[in-house]
């Protein structure tokens, strides 16, 4: 037998097996991949939180905008009331709705508790406190978040990614003035109306069915709802609507204006200006609540009293 002849390419035997052991021996020693994965998760974070810093600087410098364009030039009356329409008269049947279906749950959820301890003609003044004081306001702007807050973001995003925000300025109109000025008025005058709207639903509602449903006296049920809801309940439901209007309207036009291209930066815009709008309304309502009670305790109004009794 003969032996096949290797090719004499200038590499010996143990130049070969040493060669060998190097890559066995870098295949088996463990690499600092922990060290390198912890580094990269702790600058993903600290990108993250500069990111979302540098987003709130946006959105205040956007403010800022918004508020020097309010005072300084009165928008058209031809573009605020086209805004006036949509976010106001637009929105009246879902308020409405909403109001009434939310006083039908109060008074479903609150009548065996109270008939339990043989309190269920209190109810008006539990259901009427509840709407006017807390869930009217709130529910009544996470509503128009919804419906109000996305279609502005919408809308004003198709405009970022079609361009016609460049348009206008372009021509010399200020965007700012042109687009969110008007909605920030609009959103700022109509939502504390449309809350009034929404409580006063959820009051008929609540009232429709304890009396026809459930049976409560309907002298008992008014009463108690005119003994233990006053107007300082109800200008206190106003003044945190007027906050919430505010902020879904400046949240619902950034999101616009900083919208990505595509379609889906437009419905990206959408569902952020509600989420953001909905964490918004919740952290106001907190600071509002524990800033109105103070006042309340201050100016000796107890609650649940009517001024002046």
């Amino acid at each position: 037998m003969t032996s096949v002849d290797r090719p004499d390419n200038g590499i010996t035997d143990s130049e070969t097996q040493t060669e060998i052991a190097d890559i066995t021996l870098e295949s088996t020693t463990p690499k600092p991949e922990i060290k390198t994965n912890e580094a990269n998760k702790y600058s993903s974070l600290y990108d993250m939180f500069i990111s979302q810093l540098a987003g709130l600087g946006d959105f205040a410098n956007f403010c800022g905008y918004t508020f020097i364009w309010l005072c300084w030039r009165r928008p058209r009356w031809n573009v605020l009331s086209h805004s006036f329409y949509s976010i106001g008269v637009l929105s009246l049947p879902v308020v409405m709705l909403t109001g009434m279906f939310i006083g039908m749950v109060l008074a479903v959820q609150t009548y065996s508790q109270f008939k339990a301890i043989g309190m269920e003609a209190v109810l008006g003044g539990v259901i009427s406190f509840s709407l006017v004081r807390e869930l009217g306001p709130v529910l009544a702007a996470t509503m128009l978040a919804g419906r109000v807050g996305s279609s502005i973001a919408a809308e004003i995003g198709s405009m970022r990614v079609s361009e016609q925000i460049e348009a206008l300025a372009s021509l010399g109109t200020s965007p700012i003035h042109y687009l969110v000025v008007p909605r920030f008025l609009a959103s700022l005058f109509l939502i504390p109306a449309l809350t009034v709207i929404a409580d006063f639903m959820g009051v008929f509602g609540g009232a429709i069915y304890c009396t026809k449903i459930l049976g409560i006296d309907d002298h008992f049920y008014w009463e108690h709802g005119r003994s233990l809801v006053g107007p300082f309940d109800v200008l206190a439901g106003m003044f945190k609507s007027v906050f919430f209007g505010g902020i879904i309207a400046l949240i619902s036009c950034h999101q616009g204006f900083r919208c990505e291209d595509g379609a889906e930066g437009v419905g990206k815009a959408a569902t952020q200006s509600f989420v953001f709008s909905f964490v918004a309304i919740l952290f106001i309502d907190l600071i509002l609540g524990i800033f109105i009670d103070r006042v309340q305790s201050i100016l000796g109004f107890p609650p649940g009293t009517i001024i002046g009794n």
